[in-house]
């Protein structure tokens, strides 16, 4: 057995273990952890408990320090930055005039590298726009292109429920939802009643999925028992 703590590094992302290495860790205070990027700071969502070995991706990271005022005011220094940032790749992108949608922007803990988040509907060269955007922050600079359904998980909205997107608020990771689903529940395959703001099937299509899949089985055999039954009865009769 391994004990482990969970740290999410963004709202609704997804949780991450990592070893507590003797830091008092409790359930929604903030840390800074040892990651492939670097040190990053993340909130702690589920305080060390003891996990079996064959759950946990070896080699496991250490969790460094509980996050003191200076971290937690650098973190905001930091999302100030990423507003500055955000603002001039917009204007870099409208001067390639390159077809892409920027998303979001974020900094590194240690401010080592700003990672740009974006839409586009094919491969777009963006190499001379990388030069530029090094130029002007004198720093490590990534562009990453993410789906319509990552776009909508960090930009947020309502849904047709009328309530903040579940990606946005809960969901850690999308689970694969299909239209088979929305046909064992009986549902409008009109796009506009079963999509989402993204475009694509609402996740919440799959919460009741297992249930009426087990109403399914549970009546396959209740309808083999009756058929069972009847049988037998014309026997007996005979």
């Amino acid at each position: 057995m391994l004990t482990v703590a969970g740290v999410r590094f963004k709202k609704a992302g997804k949780i991450y273990y990592f070893d507590p290495d003797g830091n008092e860790l409790v359930r929604g205070s903030f840390a800074i952890v040892e990651t492939s990027r670097g040190l990053e700071f993340g909130e702690v969502v589920v305080a060390p408990k003891e996990v079996a070995d064959e759950e946990v991706i070896q080699p496991l990271k250490k969790v460094i320090r509980t996050a003191s005022e200076e971290d937690c005011q650098k973190i905001l220094e930091n999302r100030q930055k990423e507003e500055e940032a955000f603002d001039m790749a917009l204007q870099k992108i409208h001067e390639h005039n390159l077809e892409m949608k920027l998303v979001d922007t974020e900094y590194t803990f240690d401010r080592s590298k700003i990672i740009f988040y974006f839409t586009a509907d094919g491969r777009v060269d963006f190499r001379e726009l990388v030069k530029d955007l090094a130029t002007v922050f004198r720093t490590r600079i990534e562009l990453r292109q993410i789906g319509v359904r990552d776009e909508a998980k960090m930009v947020g909205g309502l849904g047709p429920c009328g309530r903040i997107l579940c990606c946005h608020t809960f969901l850690g990771e999308f689970e694969p939802v299909s239209i088979r689903m929305v046909k064992d529940q009986n549902l409008s395959l009109n796009p506009s009643k079963i999509s989402g703001v993204c475009g694509r099937l609402m996740c919440c299509l799959r919460y009741e999925s297992d249930a009426y899949e087990l109403a399914r089985a549970e009546n396959r055999v209740l309808k083999q028992a009756k058929e069972e039954l009847s049988v037998a009865t014309e026997k007996k009769s005979e």
